[in-house]
């Protein structure tokens, strides 16, 4: 049995095969419904795949109530497949860069309509990271039921095979390199767009806090108009099982290796506060309904993720050295802590 056709895998699909003389595409894992049928979680990647490059890693539709990660993620992809028709610069760029996307991470969740996946799982939940200190009542993550939003999964189980996907591409593709960054797009928290960087799972401020500091700055001075608020995930709320902590704590064993993993929060108020009547619809609060808000929102998040590309590409002109790495991290300890 074939499950219902899915406009965002539909999409994807098309822009895959307008891109497909420039990109790598393969299947990571087939997501079972439980009606019959599966979807596939793909991988696409572009440019130079030798490890001694960097790299950056887009993810979205993590969960499937918020379409328009995915479709962020999307947009920006199909911008590129789009320039590299003509655009020399880009080219040249990619000889020495590679990017990995991964759109559609839930499938499933975005077919039924769900933040967790068809498991009833939430995958910003899953990784085997216990938060060092407590966590707010179920949005924390919880093991009561399935049934309940941002259920972990059962105790000592593998991860979600969604997770194991992406666990997988970022360990192959990003934690290879010396320096990678990645970004998730999400939407629903507050009315302002905000980057959160690790951790969530403590308070404790990350190994590779300068690293971000000095992110940090290059955006901020290249982007003097931006509207985002940046700052690690656990100024809000700490949580268990969070994905993106599991990883960099894996990158942080090997020697050598910078990964700066962050996780795009796009404030989904704002667009309820716009349009009351989202309020009526379980998409409408964590998506822009109207169409010309839609498109804003996806021509506004270009500018961050075609600037983690060329941070990306220049890592080596803005990480901290030797000299300077003591007073940026003495800079962010009083900016955030």
């Amino acid at each position: 049995m074939n499950p219902r056709k899915l406009p965002e895998l539909d999409a994807l699909e098309r822009i895959i095969e307008l891109g497909a003389s420039w990109l790598d595409v393969h299947v990571a894992c087939q997501v079972t419904m439980p009606k019959g049928g599966s979807y596939p979680v793909y991988v696409i990647t572009l440019g130079n795949p030798s490890p001694d490059v960097p790299a950056v890693g887009y993810f979205g539709g993590v969960h499937g109530l918020e379409r328009i990660g995915a479709e962020v993620v999307m947009a920006y992809l199909h911008s590129l497949v789009m320039r590299l028709q003509w655009d020399s610069t880009l080219h040249k760029q990619l000889e020495s860069l590679r990017l990995v996307f991964m759109p559609i991470v839930n499938p499933g969740g975005l077919a039924l309509g769900t933040r967790a996946n068809p498991n009833g799982v939430d995958l910003m939940r899953n990784a085997p990271v216990q938060a060092t200190e407590p966590v707010p009542f179920l949005v924390g993550g919880q093991r009561i039921s399935a049934g309940l939003p941002w259920y972990r999964g059962l105790e000592n189980q593998a991860m979600e095979a969604e997770n194991q996907a992406v666990c997988a591409v970022v360990t192959q593709e990003l934690l290879t390199r010396s320096f990678s960054v990645s970004v998730d797009c999400h939407s629903g928290f507050g009315a302002r767009d905000r980057i959160w960087f690790p951790f969530a799972h403590q308070r404790a401020p990350m190994t590779h806090l300068a690293e971000l500091r000095a992110l940090k700055n290059i955006f901020v001075q290249s982007n003097s108009h931006h509207r985002y608020v940046i700052e690690p995930q656990s100024l809000q709320y700490l949580a268990h099982g969070d994905l993106w902590d599991h990883l960099y704590l894996q990158a942080c064993t090997r020697p050598g290796r910078i990964f700066l993993p962050l996780t795009l929060e796009m404030g989904s108020w704002l667009w309820v506060k716009k349009n009351p009547r989202q309020l009526f619809s379980r998409h409408g609060i964590f998506n822009p309904l109207i169409a010309h808000r839609q498109q804003r929102v996806l021509r506004q998040h270009q500018l961050l993720l075609d600037f983690l590309a060329r941070a990306a590409s220049g890592h080596k002109l803005w990480l901290p050295t030797e000299q300077t790495r003591a007073a940026l991290h003495a800079q962010a300890l009083q900016h955030w802590y």
